[in-house]
């Protein structure tokens, strides 16, 4: 059955929570405020339960009904010691046997290559790319050993402790083989794939972007004359990174050495029998977010926010709602899980609104993975599943209409809707520029392979013809220090964006801020296929021209990148809200929270008390001190610019930026050194070509 929680019964919650301190102003301005949750498990939540809701020793199981498919998800697929193994009954096409007349002709194809790239030669890289051209042609030939080449080459050069696990014909295997069968590996597909994935390349610069044609019309010259504010604001919350753990055990190891800790199947090998440290009820740093920490976070908005009594006006949630699983312990099924509950909770806590929420890489199965509808046939629908159900679930909520629920079908899950009060909001697919993305390895020298840069150009297009004021979302960066993001979409998406800003964008948001650079001991607990977290990073500021000159003059448009809910790895968890001027779209002011979590063992045995969210900061106060601005005028690039000057002559204030990167947390490191000019490198590099080519590399992570 679908579970709904009605209104009464979410006041008589709230009526009896702890409050500390609440946001209450005349005005209705959000002040500083703190918020405790209460420590038993709010049964009401669900309608009914798998076990017993109010027991401190194990994580509440709900019964979950699935709205568009009508079916109950059983307790085996989130039964804490019922690991399932595969999902044996969704595996994923492979490209059909190529003719004797197409493996001649891809023969030559690739000779011609290598005899004409300038890397090949007695190198790694050479070796690597040789290596390529005999999958291909045994993927092109006889596609279904492609997942045993790939086990069998894994386990040889001892490349992960998990190759049938992570490369098996359940797991990426198909996957890689559709990728090898279609990508010049001869080229630059080929050198990308070894240098992103393996390492043995020097990474391909960016290549040549010919414009031409692109734009159906230059950009306005003059600009038109700005919207002026109306000196009315509307608050709206930015949430992210949910990373939902169904199987969290509570008092299993949260300091394992394998795999994802807080689950029955992983210990610390130094104390293989008995938990060094127990997984407290509420979470932990190297644990993704159990269910009592969602469903703590969700209460504490209301409160914390004063928007009980002044309710949002819509909310963003930027992906990534699955945990951090091996490849054979995800399916469809549990993706699908995942969706319903976190869109029902949402439902339930966040107020009338709207969700507009866009997919992260760890919303999909496989993760990050999304086949670009230009590989043809089945392999261009082989997500279609995911797409349609997702975009039917956010009709069934309410929260898009059947415009925009068709758009999302059409295209990845991007949507454009435009709201009641003139705002258009473009959600994008950003595992179409993911590095872990493999299908993007495919005619990489294309920066739109998948049509979704066109998409957003037309949309925006058309809003700059309509005089509207838009906001992009998506879930991977398409800057900061440039590891995750590919180069050559997120150089045509920075002159999409120089395009239309200042006048049609007005902001951008992120999540994800996941990146790659992990200490040693959790490289070994994930493989070489590394888990990408990170924290709360601010801003990320565009500029005219490319970047060529970085200054208040060219400063056009920023995004804002959310925290996270999940305290991997080594964070506090938060939220932010924005207050938003009502006219114009421009953040006026910007406040999150946060709850420690190195607090949260002291929380478990009683049920009093659940995390208390804090009040962490405000972006004006807390970056603009000496900041000539007015008090109304909005946290656009121009003032981010003179924050990052700021940042020049006062290096404290980028330990400042550090310490709520990581969302306050006890574990996050001091930057001082290069560390200082590398943040505010990548606060000015809004693509990766721009991040690679100006900035120190190795301080993207507070972790």
């Amino acid at each position: 059955m679908v579970f709904l929680l009605c209104k009464e019964m979410i006041v008589k919650m709230l009526a009896v929570t702890h409050v500390e301190t609440r946001a209450r102003t005349s005005n209705g301005t959000i002040q500083p405020s703190n918020f405790t949750v209460p420590g038993a498990f709010p049964t009401s939540v669900f309608s009914e339960y798998y076990n017993s809701p109010t027991a401190t020793s194990a994580q509440a199981q709900p019964v979950i009904s699935d709205p568009i498919t009508h079916k109950t998800f059983p307790f085996s697929l989130t039964d804490p010691s019922n690991f399932q193994e595969n999902d044996t009954t969704d595996p994923h096409p492979l490209p059909p046997p190529a003719t004797p007349s197409t493996l001649l002709e891809q023969a030559v194809i690739q000779v011609k290559s290598i005899a004409s790239n300038p890397t090949f030669g007695n190198n790694s890289c050479a070796r690597c790319q040789a290596a390529l051209e005999v999958a291909k042609f045994l993927a092109l030939a006889v596609p279904d050993q492609g997942p045993e080449f790939a086990v069998q080459l894994c386990e040889y050069f001892n490349y992960s402790s998990t190759c049938s696990v992570t490369y098996g014909k359940y797991a990426l295997g198909p996957i890689l083989t559709q990728v090898i069968a279609s990508a010049d590996v001869g080229g630059y597909d080929g050198q990308l794939l070894c240098s992103k994935d393996l390492g043995l390349c020097p990474a391909p610069w960016t290549s040549p972007l010919n414009l031409t044609g692109w734009f159906a019309k230059p950009k306005p010259n003059p600009l038109p004359p700005p919207i002026q504010p109306s000196g009315e604001r509307i608050k709206v919350l930015h949430i992210s990174d949910f990373h939902l753990d169904a199987q969290y055990a509570t008092g299993y190891e949260a300091n394992c050495t394998s795999g994802s800790c807080c689950r029955e199947n992983n210990f610390n090998v130094q104390s293989p029998n008995a938990s060094i440290f127990p997984a407290p009820r509420f979470g932990a740093f190297l644990c993704d977010a159990p269910i009592s920490l969602i469903v703590s976070a969700l209460q504490a908005i209301p409160a914390v926010a004063g928007t009980a009594e002044d309710p949002l006006a819509f909310t963003l949630f930027t992906g990534d709602m699955l945990t951090h699983d091996n490849e054979n312990q995800l399916s469809r099924a549990y993706v699908e899980y995942s969706e319903v509950i976190l869109f029902d909770l949402f439902k339930q806590f966040l107020g009338p609104g709207p969700v507009y929420v866009t997919l992260g890489n760890h919303d999909s199965y496989n993760m990050g993975q999304a086949a670009p509808y230009s590989m043809g046939g089945e392999l261009a629908q082989q997500y279609d599943w995911l797409y349609d159900h997702v975009s039917a679930l956010w009709k069934h909520q309410h929260w898009l209409p059947q415009s925009a629920v068709e758009l999302a079908r059409a295209h990845y899950a991007a949507y454009m809707v435009k709201r009641t009060d003139g705002l258009r909001i473009i959600s994008m697919n950003t595992n179409l520029w993911y590095e872990e993305n493999y299908f993007n390895f495919v005619n990489a020298t294309n920066p739109d392979v998948s049509g979704m840069m066109r998409f957003l150009t037309d949309e925006l297009q058309d809003a700059e013809d309509a005089g509207d004021r838009v906001w992009i979302i998506g879930h991977v960066i398409s800057g900061w220090d440039g590891t995750n993001p590919l180069l050559n979409p997120t150089n045509l998406f920075y002159q999409i964006v120089d395009r239309f800003s200042p006048h049609v964008i007005a902001n951008i948001f992120w999540g994800h801020t996941h990146e790659d650079q992990f200490s040693v001991s959790i490289l070994q607990r994930y493989s070489k296929k590394t888990i990408l977290l990170y924290s709360s990073v601010i801003c990320q500021i565009y500029y005219t021209n490319n970047g060529t000159v970085m200054n208040t003059d060219t400063a056009q448009t920023m995004a804002w990148i959310g925290p996270s809910v999940t305290p991997l790895t080594n964070l506090n968890s938060g939220f932010r809200v924005y207050e938003v001027d009502s006219a114009t779209f421009e953040v006026v002011d910007a406040h999150t929270w946060m709850s420690s979590v190195d607090l949260f063992p002291e929380l478990d045995s009683q049920t009093e008390y659940g995390p208390t969210y804090q009040y962490e900061y405000n972006t004006r106060e807390t970056y603009g001190t000496n900041i000539t601005w007015g008090e109304n005028d909005p946290l656009n690039a121009t003032w981010w610019h003179l924050v990052t000057e700021e940042m020049e002559s006062n290096p404290s204030l980028v330990q400042t930026f550090t310490h709520y990167q990581g969302k306050s947390s006890i574990r996050s490191p001091a930057c001082d050194g290069d560390c200082i000019p590398a943040k505010i490198c990548y606060m000015r590099s809004g693509s990766a070509s721009i991040a690679q080519q100006n900035c120190i590399q190795g301080y993207g992570s507070v972790q």
